[in-house]
């Protein structure tokens, strides 16, 4: 009798044993978010109306229909009058940046944004485990990595991962990596740091959408501090619910619709195709499919199911168009801060009102595209103005090349309220008005009439008007 009964007994044992088990790597998978800061540079890196137009002028190889492009998409790209350009742009040495320019713009944004983490959360750097820097268009040897790990002389065990190539994206992936390793090493301290190589990629050339660049990116960048610990869970901010990524590299068109190139005469830059649009919208769909299972109640995707069979016989062409309600399993969105026309016309794919596109606007108008930093920035916004309550759900939507596509869901853990990188100026945002000033000065330079004076003539105007 007693051999039976320890015959059944072991099987639910067993059982127990197994189930205890898989409770408890799935607590030592969970990655959260302790503390992130955002790099905000000085005061003399300003970029304003007025320095723009000279860097614009500094030029020589633009026409006039380059310098009305120029003037067109500035004007229209939702940037103001305060964000941050490199070093050596503000200096006027675009033309020829060094090594130099392109390790000194790194180290300002690690070890500024590096030194706040530390101090922020008295975690010493000694006790990191984890590593990941993404910047895209900037990897010497030895890597990035190892310039921080030289700098703070952490100790010799450390994961270090160098991720390049990754666009705006790279934040996200590098998350996603983080994740993954914490289901290997247990009770582990891990540092993302994101941000992109500016000094040494500003278009010298004349091609339209390489020009683009130049309007649009800034200076800036985040260092952020994740841990698998479950005894540090009441310290931190955020916990990450899920995250989808989705590659259209397999695709010609995907591939090369942003890729960085030469141009006829040599110049290098960042090309961005006439079908990033279609392709983006793609990506998006195609991932918003597979996270909406992860992140939407069923209720919600019963009803966004027999709506997508009864329009187009179970086939979603657009996400916006057949009514998938986002809302009913999220809370906020952090739209990536690239350029007015991208944030609308995201926000109205996802059918958000301009309550839910505020922080991604603000973000773009106080610091411009940081790249793979930017999200950073709209959380912090979200934050400075107390929108972040416990229990709220937070979408991260990232485009990169490739073509990417990688968003990720966010469960807030505590009220949040810190001002942030936004301290100094969160009370005057957003403002009354977001015209760019540069318009109603310059505007005369869309008139017709000027196409029968010589360059030089509107050059000298200009210069005059400035």
């Amino acid at each position: 009798m007693d051999l039976f009964m320890a015959m059944c007994l072991l099987p639910l044992l067993y059982a127990f044993v197994y189930l205890s088990t898989l409770v408890f790597q799935w607590r030592d998978q969970c990655c959260y978010l302790l503390a992130y800061e955002c790099y905000k540079a000085t005061d003399d890196r300003k970029l304003d109306t007025e320095s723009c137009l000279k860097i614009v002028l500094r030029n020589k190889n633009l026409g006039l229909e380059e310098y009305r492009f120029l003037l067109k998409t500035m004007v229209n790209s939702g940037l103001g009058e305060e964000t941050y350009g490199p070093r050596n742009v503000m200096a006027g040495r675009e033309d020829c940046p060094s090594l130099g320019d392109a390790l000194l713009e790194m180290d300002d944004i690690f070890f500024t944004t590096l030194d706040d983490l530390f101090n922020r959360t008295g975690v010493s750097p000694s006790e990191i485990d984890i590593l990941v820097v993404n910047v895209s268009l900037f990897s010497p040897s030895p890597s990035l990595t190892a310039r921080i790990i030289n700098r703070y002389k952490m100790k010799s065990s450390i994961k270090a991962f160098n991720l390049s190539g990754m666009g705006c994206s790279g934040s996200l992936v590098a998350i996603d990596l983080v994740q993954n390793l914490f289901k290997t090493y247990k009770n582990v301290y891990a540092i993302v740091v994101s941000t992109e190589s500016l000094s040494q990629n500003w278009y010298r050339g004349r091609v339209k959408p390489m020009i683009l660049a130049n309007c649009l990116y800034r200076s800036g960048g985040c260092s952020m501090l994740f841990t698998n610990k479950s005894d540090l869970k009441h310290l931190a901010l955020l916990k990450m619910k899920c995250i989808v990524r989705t590659h259209l590299g397999f695709s010609d068109e995907g591939y090369g619709c942003s890729i960085q190139v030469e141009d006829k005469h040599g110049y290098r830059g960042f090309n961005l195709s006439k079908s990033i649009a279609k392709v983006a919208a793609k990506a998006l769909t195609m991932n918003l499919r597979v996270l909406a299972l992860k992140a939407l109640p069923i209720t919600e995707l019963v009803r966004y199911a027999l709506n997508s069979r009864r329009r187009n016989k179970g086939v979603a062409k657009e996400v916006g168009s057949i009514g998938l309600n986002l809302k009913a399993g999220l809370d906020h969105f952090c739209i990536p801060p690239t350029e007015a026309a991208v944030v609308n016309g995201i926000g109205k794919r996802l059918a958000l009102n301009d309550y839910d596109l505020e922080p991604s606007r603000m973000a773009l108008h106080r610091f411009g595209n940081t790249s793979s930093g930017g999200l950073w920035y709209v959380l912090g916004y979200m934050e400075a103005k107390k929108r972040l309550k416990k229990g709220d759900k937070i979408l991260m939507v990232s485009f990169g090349a490739g073509y990417e596509c990688n968003n990720c869901v966010w469960k807030v853990l505590r009220d949040l309220d810190d001002t942030n990188v936004w301290k100094d100026c969160i009370d005057r945002y957003p403002p009354t008005s977001l015209i760019n000033p540069f318009m109603q000065r310059y505007s005369w330079l869309n008139y017709e009439f000027i196409s029968f004076l010589r360059f030089d003539q509107i050059m000298n105007a200009i210069t005059q008007c400035g």
